[in-house]
């Protein structure tokens, strides 16, 4: 990846992959598709390669990308779906043309030409997810400061962090931490 750029969170869900370009969204927000060939690297590294991506184009990924989140939240918290997020989910479902195609190793992969049509392929998993499609439920992450929306599919469906390796990792240290001077504090 381009120095100069934060890392991409990827999980093994579409959507809220693509949800995770904007984190510590209650905290110092890290924006990961700051530029459009930013958004380029990243369809790439989700198998969704486009040749560009124009300014508006990346704008409409990042009004897609609320929207899931939107909805996602809403999810979690057992509220009613923002109506503003399911039209624009839908929307960009409806617009673009991609193309399923089989590998010669049995997988499913998409054919994409333009940002568009990725963007119809994210918002064809979000309405999956959101619609029960997938075995697993929507949870929000445990740091207060990222609250991000993710799809826990583990056995227990009891994840509390979006990314162990961040978020976890972050509150175990902290605990340990706070621990660790109340112990010190207390030798004195």
């Amino acid at each position: 990846m381009p120095a100069g750029f934060p890392d991409f969170r990827l999980g093994s869900v579409l959507a809220t992959s693509f949800t995770a370009t904007l984190t510590e969204r209650h905290g110092d927000a890290v924006e990961r598709i700051p530029t459009p060939r930013r958004l380029v690297d990243w369809l790439a590294v989700t198998g969704l390669d486009v040749e560009a991506c124009t300014t508006a184009e990346l704008d409409l990924a990042r009004e897609l990308r609320e929207a899931i989140h939107a909805a996602a939240t809403a999810t979690a918290l057992h509220e009613t779906l923002p109506e503003p997020a399911v039209r624009i989910i839908n929307e960009h479902s409806a617009q673009g043309r991609p193309v399923a195609v089989l590998t010669p190793t049995g997988e499913r992969r998409w054919r994409v030409s333009r940002v568009e049509d990725a963007l119809s392929v994210i918002a064809a998993d979000a309405i999956g997810l959101i619609a029960g499609e997938r075995d697993g439920r929507f949870a929000l992450c445990a740091s207060p400061t990222c609250r991000a929306a993710f799809f826990d599919a583990s056995q227990s469906r009891t994840r509390r962090w979006c990314d162990m390796n961040t978020c976890g990792n972050r509150q175990k240290k902290a605990r340990f931490n706070a621990s660790h001077r109340k112990n010190s504090g207390s030798d004195s």
